[in-house]
């Protein structure tokens, strides 16, 4: 414990006279209070010691113990570095107070609680299911839910809006309901935007997701660690690798595995890369949805390539799965890292071009700026991270606020904006792919040399001579991929710098070879609820350029 938080611990020990009780859980942070002190606590938090953002909200469900639920709050403190995570115990005929009135991100994060466990929140505006749909019946991440049960729906939802004491229908006014999407090319059969016009005006509008929701959550609970890392690869799949990387760290910091330098350095090529890649395709399908055709074919040459590195990897381009826990699935093929700088030298060449076909385009400019904007304040009450917080004017990148992999030993610049409108989440997201490309271009060029990953028969399996060769290769290799890896018990909270803000992993472990309870925080999650007020008042059209902006994308939101 560092001295922030043990000040923290101690002033709030005495204010809550011993109500909360401390611990540390693999180096993080924790406390634990009683559900009646929940919003008092949180505000406490917020605005005595500046834990602006809440990160996180789920539930864990333990059907044995008296109180079934944990209510899990993971906040962090951007002035300090400091995080806690905070849990409280409930029952399942009980209730806890809403924390909306705290952070407005806590919205969506606690519906998803109720729908998905039941968990039921005082005070909150408009309390409904958010991720399944209004036929469904039960609560699928319970333990006592069965994992092949599926309910499909056999209607669509009416539309509706959020409750809002300030709105009042004019009478003179007619407005017409309109829905855009799913069936629309903006949303790509995902999204929902329910609004209420004026004209072209937007009186009002809402949104409703789940459209992709493939129960990443609930799968996890009955896979082995290894065999989840497919799955993440499908959370936000314009950066896969990103996603393997982020859940692997957490579980090697839970076993207090260190990987070589060489698979380190591998993966921070393969996350900016694809950083990378995901800002070109933000780009590209946000301007084809403006009219600008060109500059989506010229940039997905470029995704293209960036493909073929990954293929020479591991024979797959979209979902590649090249990590393990321990380090890398595969070494680097000979002549990898010298077709990686000239794939990078011809990405910054393209760049460029973009840059030149868009930055300075008046239609194009005409169209972003202004528009979907979103202040500092709100962005952070509702939890945004990534390029879109940053194009607020928000410094917060972990690459260089909690470094991990040594990224603080690398030269880089973090790009910020000042609007936080469409235009400068473009501004910001260009000039990030070329502090991507300049990380990438440093690590291929002073590439550590030795293995690819640790050679521990209980985590890594044996090379495949060694399984054909040999009674202790192939018996280390029916022993690991029987039992599995197991993590210690316990739980843990780990966090990376992904494509579109932090992408978090919080695990329950019991000790066995399958996560008891694995939750994502996806960066879209936090974002999205934020469109209804960011739209209010805007043209029709805007829906499309501000939508395309945010980078919604429909696996990680909905998982």
């Amino acid at each position: 414990m560092n001295d922030v938080q043990k000040n923290i611990q101690d002033e709030m020990s005495q204010t809550f006279n011993g109500a909360i009780g401390f611990s540390e859980s693999f180096g993080d942070w924790v406390g634990e209070f009683p559900k009646e002190k929940n919003v008092a606590i949180l505000n406490h938090l917020k605005n005595h010691h500046h834990f602006d953002f809440m990160m996180d909200l789920c539930g864990v469900d333990y059907p044995t113990r008296g109180k079934r639920f944990d209510v899990v709050y993971h906040l962090y403190a951007p002035t300090t570095k400091a995080r806690i995570r905070l849990k409280t115990q409930v029952g399942e005929n009980e209730t806890i107070d809403s924390a909306v009135g705290v952070w407005k991100g806590a919205n969506w994060f606690e519906r998803e609680a109720f729908d998905l466990f039941g968990v039921k929140f005082n005070g909150h505006p408009n309390l409904r299911k958010i991720l399944t749909h209004q036929e469904f019946i039960g609560h699928p991440l319970r333990k006592d839910y069965d994992a092949n049960r599926q309910q499909a729906a056999t209607k669509v939802e009416d539309m509706w809006f959020e409750p809002d004491p300030d709105y009042k229908e004019d009478p003179n006014k007619n407005l017409v309901p309109i829905n855009i999407g799913p069936s629309h090319p903006a949303t790509h059969g995902t999204l929902r935007v329910m609004a209420q016009l004026d004209g072209e005006i937007i009186d009002r509008c809402n949104v409703e997701i789940g459209y992709l929701h493939r129960c990443f959550e609930k799968m996890a609970e009955t896979h082995l660690f290894n065999q989840i890392i497919p799955y993440t690869d499908r959370l936000n799949y314009c950066s896969a690798p990103m996603n393997n990387v982020g859940f692997c760290k957490m579980v090697e910091r839970m076993m207090g595995v260190t990987i070589p330098p060489k698979a380190i350095a591998m993966r921070i090529v393969l996350a900016e890369l694809s950083r990378v890649i995901d800002h070109l395709v933000c780009i590209g399908t946000n301007a084809v949805d403006l009219g600008a055709l060109t500059v989506f074919w010229h940039i997905f040459e470029q995704r293209e390539r960036v493909y073929t590195l990954f293929e020479k990897l591991c024979g797959a381009r979209l979902t590649v799965a090249l990590t393990r826990i321990g380090g890398m699935a595969y070494d680097n093929p000979p002549g990898w890292e010298k077709e990686c700088l000239t794939t990078i030298t011809g990405i910054k060449k393209a760049v460029e071009e973009l840059d030149s076909l868009l930055t300075g385009n008046k239609i194009f400019i005409g169209r972003t700026q202004g528009v979907g904007k979103i202040s500092q304040e709100d962005a952070i009450a509702y939890g945004y991270t990534g390029p879109c917080l940053r194009a607020t004017g928000v410094n917060l990148d972990l690459r260089k606020a909690e470094p991990y992999y040594g990224y603080e030993q690398l030269d880089f610049d973090v790009p910020i904006g000042t609007e936080g409108d469409t235009y400068d989440r473009y501004l910001v997201r260009m000039e990030e792919m070329r502090q991507s490309l300049k990380i990438a271009e440093q690590i291929c060029k002073n590439m550590p040399s030795g293995d690819f990953t640790i050679r521990d028969k209980d985590i890594v399996l044996p090379d495949k001579k060694d399984v054909w060769g040999n009674i202790e290769g192939l018996m280390n290799h029916f022993m690991l991929v029987i039992k599995g890896v197991r993590p210690p018990v316990g739980e843990i909270y780990d966090y990376t710098e992904a494509a579109n803000g932090e992408l978090g992993f919080y695990l329950v472990s019991d000790g066995g070879p399958k996560p008891y309870r694995l939750k994502v925080r996806p960066p879209c999650f936090a974002i999205y609820q934020s469109f209804p007020s960011m739209m209010k008042g805007a043209y029709v059209a805007d829906v499309i350029a501000a939508l395309g902006s945010l980078n919604i994308v429909a696996g990680e939101l909905d998982r």
